[in-house]
């Protein structure tokens, strides 16, 4: 399987981009083509030992950064690493697109040198995160801040189909982000969404509150992009704040140090439990090519776990069970 990289996109590009590849190669059946500027990525790769025939290097003059406006950085930067990872994904030279560059540029490469799955309004970024249960996938978490109510039914059908092939999680459960559990609470969009959703092809739960998310007796969250990042953020904040709390507890005098011993192995597993790294990025789904968007401020663990899920997306082909899902939706509803 052939995984194209976007060897300068993120907080850590190249280093830990290229070195995540690296480790990804030592485990994972895949090639590696890395897009970038060949002389950095040259510079970079010497410090490794790794199977030569695996790794290609395809030539990228320009770098986008977080500074650029997203539409009209993909237009002017044509030459840009992430411009011409998505021209290779649409031309068939790969398989599966990984950049943990800027988002919005992401978004908008996309959707203009990609293109939607037939049928997809709207494609969605969804990241996956850890839960008592398991894991959860947020739909959407930033693509989309103003929704129609099938907006909502398509990003419950997507994510479903994802968590049922790539997460082998059977019959999915979908929660629809709300105010209250009630049918009848929310605003008027949200109640036509929870209509629909109701009455469409998946395991729908219902409505939930934000609280019940981390629990993860919901697979599936739905929402708009504007809630949903607000609670990707949160959690990311919150997550932070406990393990800085945790520390500061055990680190205080000599007993809490004789305690965290007693705990660390308990610790150390809860911590690997949560690490959202080892969950990958976040698709793009809706759009028609395997496109995963790895955190702007991944390492080298976070990039290897974003190339594992970027070949099980492939290996399981969500997309074309995407496309039949949403054939199928489209003409039991008529929209």
């Amino acid at each position: 399987m052939r995984i194209i990289v976007d060897a300068m996109g993120g907080d850590n590009a190249p280093q830990e981009i290229i070195k995540g590849c690296i480790q990804a190669l030592e485990t994972l059946n895949v090639h590696i083509i890395l897009v970038g500027q060949q002389e950095v990525i040259h510079k970079e790769l010497k410090k490794y030992t790794y199977p030569k025939e695996k790794v290609e290097i395809r030539h990228a003059s320009q770098v986008i950064t977080n500074d650029d406006i997203p539409t009209k950085v993909i237009k002017e930067k044509k030459d840009a690493s992430m411009v011409v990872g998505f021209k290779m994904l649409k031309e068939k030279e790969g398989d599966a697109f990984v950049s943990a560059g800027n988002t919005g540029a992401l978004l908008s490469g996309a959707l203009l040198k990609v293109g939607r799955i037939k049928g997809v309004h709207r494609p969605a970024l969804t990241p996956i995160f850890p839960t008592e249960k398991g894991c959860a996938i947020l739909v959407d978490a930033g693509a989309n801040t103003h929704c129609r109510p099938e907006n909502f039914l398509q990003f419950g059908i997507m994510g479903s189909t994802y968590m049922e092939k790539v997460e082998a999680i059977k019959n999915p459960s979908v929660g629809l982000v709300n105010v209250g559990t009630e049918a009848g609470k929310g605003t008027d969009l949200t109640k036509e969404a929870f209509s629909l959703l109701k009455n469409a092809h998946i395991n729908f739960f219902g409505n939930i509150e934000s609280r019940e998310i981390p629990v993860g007796n919901i697979h599936v969250i739905v929402c708009d992009g504007f809630v949903g990042n607000v609670i990707l953020k949160l959690m990311e904040g919150m997550g932070l704040t406990f393990y800085s709390e945790i520390k500061k507890i055990f680190t205080k005098n000599p007993i809490t140090y004789l305690s965290a011993l007693l705990v660390k192995k308990g610790l150390k597993s809860f911590k690997k439990k949560m690490d959202y790294r080892e969950h990958g990025g976040a698709p793009l789904l809706g759009i028609d090519g395997a496109v995963i968007k790895a955190h702007g401020s991944s390492n080298a663990l976070s990039i290897y776990y974003t190339i594992l899920q970027a070949q099980k997306f492939v290996d399981t082909g969500v997309i074309e069970e995407i496309r039949q899902n949403m054939t199928q939706e489209a003409k039991a509803n008529e929209y």
